[in-house]
């Protein structure tokens, strides 16, 4: 099996690299090659199989040619603009999150002209897709209605994905994922970075910035559970979805005072001190129309599993990033 990751570099794409290569095997077939593409050319891993690295810009027409001419087994589309900055660079936003996607599909059609090619494509989307006024809980029926570019440019991802699988082009999937916490490392772009700084910086004992209020509620996954999605994903019998291919991912629906709640349980008061509060309106405004909490009925009977508690998000990242231990 060849398997293609397109945003290989990024965290959740380092992480699925790294349980492939472990495992050495993906839908009961064993892993013969991969290809990892990004922006900058994503490091290689300590492999026991080929693995070819390589630097590209989606955006460009002829990105995806090179890549789909060794026709790959299964394709996991992760590469994309984070919110924040989708907002703030309109144009850059589709021309990765939009015109990324469509060359994409547009260069399997064209593989699959010289010869029978339909690869299982796994895209990730996110629940920006959904835009308020919002009922609780989101179920599976509510329509896309995004408030900001990011949601609307995922939105047209799932759109397309879902008529390129309809004409027979691709076998594709696309996971609306909850906000992925604790994400490690430095602070992105992403409008809902805060959600992962004010838990990973107190636990190695620096200050963190909180720029809405403690009710503040959101939709949450970890960084562990997003690459068991993405594995389940490419493994399921997708004739059991039907013609709806995107699916609402399971996750936990928590506000920031109950993020604080099980950091306090997990590092004690020295961890929550090191939050400070400053109010953003920008970010304020944002966050108020994202969607909040969600029933995953599809999801879940297709057999995705997200985290049992917050509490078990901060202690994967202490395990999975700290090597188990505080500060």
């Amino acid at each position: 099996m060849h398997i293609l990751i397109l945003g290989a570099a990024g965290m959740v794409g380092r992480k699925l690299t790294e349980r492939l290569v472990n495992d050495g095997h993906l839908a009961g077939r064993e892993i013969g090659k991969m290809t990892l593409v990004d922006v900058i050319e994503p490091s290689a891993p300590p492999a026991g199989m080929p693995v070819t690295c390589l630097a590209r810009d989606i955006s460009q027409p002829d990105f995806a040619a090179p890549l789909i001419a060794e026709r790959p087994d299964v394709i996991f589309h992760l590469a994309a603009i984070v919110s924040g900055e989708a907002e703030e660079n309109f144009d850059k936003g589709y021309a990765i999150n939009m015109d990324g996607v469509r060359i994409l599909l547009e260069t399997i059609r064209a593989e699959s002209r010289r010869g029978p090619y339909r690869p299982r494509l796994v895209f990730t989307s996110s629940i920006a897709v959904f835009g308020a006024p919002f009922i609780e809980p989101i179920a599976d029926e509510f329509f896309c209605q995004p408030l900001t570019s990011y949601g609307t440019q995922k939105a047209i991802g799932e759109l397309l994905l879902s008529d390129y699988t309809r004409k027979g082009f691709v076998d594709g999937i696309a996971l609306r994922f909850p906000t992925i916490c604790v994400r490690p490392g430095k602070p992105n772009l992403a409008a809902s970075g805060f959600f992962s700084n004010i838990i990973r910086e107190p636990l190695v004992g620096v200050e963190a910035v909180l720029p809405v209020p403690d009710d503040v509620m959101h939709w949450h996954a970890s960084p562990r559970a997003a690459v068991g999605f993405l594995l389940h994903a490419a493994a399921l019998d997708t004739e059991t979805m039907g013609p709806r291919r995107a699916l609402t991912l399971p996750g936990l629906a928590v506000t920031v005072a109950e993020q604080i709640a099980a950091l306090r349980q997990v590092a004690g008061q020295k961890a929550v001190d090191l939050i400070r509060r400053l109010p953003d309106q920008r970010i304020g405004q944002m966050v108020a129309g994202w969607p909040r909490r969600f029933d995953p009925k599809r999801a879940l009977a297709l057999g995705f599993r997200a985290d049992a508690s917050f509490e078990e998000i901060i202690r994967i990242h202490i395990e999975d990033e700290l090597g188990g231990r505080l500060a």
